[in-house]
């Protein structure tokens, strides 16, 4: 048995950079900072998040730079050669299938949505 899944509450670091393919999809990429508490203190870790299809839209249009989210996906790993040195690299991203909008009532009232590709 496998499980790979990963559940992120925290604020958004960039605004979405969307991407629009000629077959109709939609992909966004946002950065999520998340607190992390040890005992020598407070870390932030920096997430990269990749979302497709309606919750890329909804993310596109309702999330900013600075916006309390929680996200659910699993952890995937890009991998690259480096042009300047020909080396293999690689970085995590969450491949986010749930996404929902929280923070402050303002924001709620701005937009209030829970998304969930399955509702649609």
């Amino acid at each position: 048995m496998s499980i790979n899944i990963v559940t992120l509450i925290g604020r958004v670091g960039t605004d979405p950079d969307m991407k629009y393919f000629e077959s109709g999809s939609v992909k966004c990429k946002l950065t999520l900072a998340v607190n992390r508490r040890t005992k020598d203190g407070d870390h932030t870790d920096w997430f990269n998040l990749e979302l497709w299809g309606k919750t890329a839209q909804v993310a596109g249009d309702y999330v900013r730079k600075g916006k309390q989210i929680a996200v659910k996906g699993s952890l995937k790993f890009d991998t690259w050669s480096d042009r300047a040195t020909g080396a293999n690299r690689s970085t995590p991203v969450i491949h986010v299938d749930q996404l929902q909008l929280l923070g402050s009532k303002r924001d709620a009232e701005e937009a209030d949505v829970d998304i969930n590709p399955e509702n649609f």
